[in-house]
């Protein structure tokens, strides 16, 4: 196909909830062997147009054009048959069953429609070597991978259905920097094919990095197609918020000012398996604890055992200097600490009940089934976080699944305030999310610290964590190997930190 014609364009595309519109008037192209980028804030309309492109949505006005001929899906099965793919952030497929059965599942492979499983290993294999993936057994079990593997696989999914338009969203919000290197490699591969790629990230320097064309939404209506390089990142944060980005406000009252002896947690010598050793942990009352690490640390597993998902194998745990035993979320919960996920689809948002419901659910469970909160007082409890956090759009009856990812995690936010916690144990609460969501959910970390909430914030972003935390905990190979005023400390020392093997620090 001539590189001036696009391989897919949609044009007119509206779509409408009721008397909302989620896109209006927008048109898209992708052109073959190019990297797209699709940016916008949280409720911008990205998740809706991805799913009109792909069949999951059907569109109430436009028209998509596949090789210049008009085309419509009214299934995600449909797309795929013509050779539109898509891989999400949360990865849907099925961790027991194996690589292959993965790359071919729903698909005959063999003879007279019967599955060969040697054929299938044979073929996995043949795929993911064109991918440059040969360290992959195809005979593993998918779930024994990491994120970044299953993500590959996913797009040899993909590759195994003859792909023409593959659209990666968040691809890298699980990944470290060696990932995102080898994912990048696998998207240049696709592009001297002819791929086109629809790359949705929230991380600027990434979309500077790979893709050579930006589309930037703003609520629901098409701001402008630019190339890359001739697009400032500084005009292209101001073109996704229609204004300057929102600058992180300066804590009121920060914990370094607040009286010694004043601690609210205590951990020492904490261990789950082999992912942390001997951690100890001091957080004081209202003060913001930063955690890094690179995946893998043990941050996750520190935040786990904090909370009682994770019951630690060695150890002791003091809260406002009472020895406790956090063997469930439960027991935690009755203690005033709560925890969110860093996966909120799996762990958090439950998709199809509504916005109310998720809000009040953790409440409701603490209260017991014999206890019913009456529905008048929850839908006043839920309304008045929805008005706190700003949750869009304000309708507590739509299921939560139809929001943005910005505020499905307010959402979580706002079931966990509602236990009236006093320590907040946040992983990745800003994985996913755009700019403006960000800034909106580090502004609240910082005033339920001067409120007195105590808060553990994990993040990936080293120089978010510098940002919100008073003291930021880093962590390596499962130990926690310094803890730090968050301003004494340079994003480039941080790093250095984070990354640095023991015996190249000397």
């Amino acid at each position: 196909m001539d590189q001036a014609h696009p391989l897919l364009e949609l044009t007119g595309a509206t779509v409408r909830f009721g008397a909302d519109a989620a896109l209006r008037d927008v048109s898209l192209r992708l052109f073959p062997g190019e990297v797209h980028s699709l940016m916008g804030e949280n409720g911008a309309g990205k998740s809706t147009l991805i799913k009109a492109v792909t069949g999951a949505l059907r569109m109430d006005e436009g028209e998509l054009r596949l090789d210049g001929e008009r085309v419509e899906f009214a299934t995600p099965h449909e797309a795929q048959r013509a050779g539109i793919s898509t891989v999400y952030q949360e990865i849907e497929l099925l961790p027991n069953l194996s690589v292959a059965e993965n790359i071919f599942i729903g698909r005959d492979v063999g003879r007279s429609g019967l599955v060969s499983r040697g054929e299938m290993v044979a073929r996995a294999r043949e795929v993911l070597g064109g991918l440059g993936l040969t360290d992959v057994d195809p005979r593993a079990l998918l779930g024994s991978h990491s994120v970044a593997v299953q993500q590959l696989v996913a797009i040899a999914r993909a590759v195994t259905a003859d792909v023409r338009v593959l659209v990666l969203d968040e691809p890298t919000s699980s990944l470290d920097v060696d990932e995102v290197a080898e994912l990048f490699r696998v998207i240049r591969e696709l592009q001297s094919r002819g791929v086109a790629i629809l790359f949705v990230s929230h991380f600027i320097e990434q979309v500077y990095e790979i893709c050579d064309r930006i589309t930037v939404l703003r609520d629901g209506v098409l701001v402008g197609e630019y190339l890359t390089r001739e697009l400032l990142r500084i005009d292209l944060v101001h073109k996704m918020l229609g204004h300057d980005a929102t600058a992180h406000r300066e804590r009121e009252n920060p914990s370094a000012d607040r009286p010694e002896g004043e601690v609210l947690l205590s951990a020492r010598g904490l261990r789950v398996g082999q992912s942390l050793e001997a951690a100890d942990v001091d957080l004081g009352k209202g003060e913001v604890l930063g955690v890094a690490g690179l995946l893998g640390s043990g941050r996750t597993s520190l935040a786990r055992a904090l909370t009682g998902v994770a019951r630690a194998d060695a150890g002791i745990i003091r809260i406002e200097e009472h020895a406790v035993d956090l063997d469930s979320p439960r027991r935690a919960i009755t203690l005033g600490v709560v925890y969110s996920s860093e996966n909120r689809l799996r762990d958090g948002i439950v998709a199809e009940l509504s916005v109310l419901e998720n809000i009040t659910l953790a409440l409701q469970a603490e209260r017991g089934a014999l206890k019913p909160i009456p529905m008048d007082r929850r839908r006043e409890l839920a309304q008045s976080w929805v008005d706190a956090l700003d949750i869009r759009p304000a309708d507590l009856d739509r299921p939560a699944g139809l929001l943005s990812g910005g505020n499905q995690q307010k959402v979580l936010l706002a079931r966990l305030l509602a236990l009236s916690p006093r320590l907040l144990v946040l992983d990745e609460p800003t994985r996913g999310i755009d700019v403006g969501a960000k800034v909106e959910v580090q502004n609240l970390v910082g005033e339920l610290a001067d409120n007195g909430v105590s808060v553990v914030f994990i993040s990936a972003e080293l120089e978010e964590v510098m940002r919100v935390g008073d003291r930021v905990a880093v962590l390596r190979d499962g130990r926690i190997v310094d803890t730090l005023a968050s301003g004494e400390l340079t994003a480039d020392a941080l790093l250095a930190l984070v990354a640095q093997p023991e015996d190249e620090g000397e």
